[in-house]
């Protein structure tokens, strides 16, 4: 056929993302078929996609959003290897488009999220496009939500790390909740409070609270009172209730919500980081 008219290919790469001269390539070998060359496209980010199977994709962003009326949040992690593509404003829009619709369809799992309409195609196949377009492997790693009276979602700069929390209350300061989610996101606490730790941890903390007081020669007698204060102190450091409130450590998470509504609690909340 003719030369590919320029505003085929700037179309193409405005649906696509692909490289001026990508698109130019597959609308060629497509005969000048739009759709054909959208094939060609996605069929070479799977390819490059079985091609870097094997590789560590432990860079990529993680971002967090809650719904309009602030029932539902939602985090997703997307993993690429390169902090240079992490840092890529197409690879941030592609995360920030996957959680929209995280937020608008509220599945239920991660497999689930990965089969939901985005544009034409499903999240996993635009994933795998995008592969192709960006020359990395790319990974919808992680999907979790919660659904409160009030979610609130924090993002710490550099979108490496991000939060959300729910409240057993409607309209929650905006202060009060900022402040709940950036605790989880600093403090890393493993659970809201101490009935809500499972009970293999429990067990756990227990025994490593043995084996510590035995390592330090105090009587058999002692090991288990000794364990139990040691798993007293763990509740207070990472249970979020029980833990000292970052901006005023004199106070309690708990203390803190109470100065504000003697009722107000936390019914649950998410948190991800990725590691440097």
């Amino acid at each position: 056929m003719g030369k590919i008219p320029v505003t085929e290919i700037s179309k193409l790469r405005k649906s696509t993302g692909a490289g001026m001269m990508d698109c130019k390539n597959a609308l060629e070998e497509a005969n000048g078929d739009y759709d054909k060359a959208i094939d060609i496209i996605r069929k070479k980010g799977k390819a490059i996609a079985n091609k870097r199977a094997d590789r560590e994709a432990s860079e990529g962003v993680v971002l967090a959003k809650v719904s309009d009326n602030s029932s539902r949040g939602a985090i997703i992690v997307l993993n690429c290897e390169t902090d240079f593509v992490a840092k890529n404003n197409n690879f941030i829009k592609l995360a920030q488009s996957i959680l929209d619709q995280a937020i608008k369809e509220q599945p239920v799992s991660l497999d689930e999220l990965k089969q939901i309409k985005l544009g034409n195609t499903t999240i996993q196949e635009e994933v795998i496009a995008q592969i192709g377009i960006i020359g990395e492997k790319l990974e919808l790693a992680y999907y979790s939500k919660v659904e409160a009276p009030t979610v609130y979602s924090y993002i710490h700069p550099g979108n490496k790390l991000a939060s959300i929390v729910g409240f057993n209350k409607n309209d929650v300061e905006v202060q009060v909740s900022k402040d709940i989610a950036m605790q989880v996101a600093a403090m890393n606490p493993v659970a809201v409070d101490k009935e809500n730790v499972p009970k293999e941890v429990i067990d756990k903390e227990i025994e490593i609270g043995r084996e510590q007081a035995r390592a330090e020669g105090k009587p058999d007698q002692l090991l288990e009172k000794i364990a139990m204060g040691k798993l007293g102190k763990f509740f207070k450091e990472n249970t979020l209730m029980n833990q000292a409130f970052v901006k005023e450590n004199k106070k309690t998470i708990k203390q803190y919500l109470q100065e504000t509504d003697k009722e107000l609690t936390v019914t649950g909340f998410e948190r991800y980081s990725i590691s440097n």
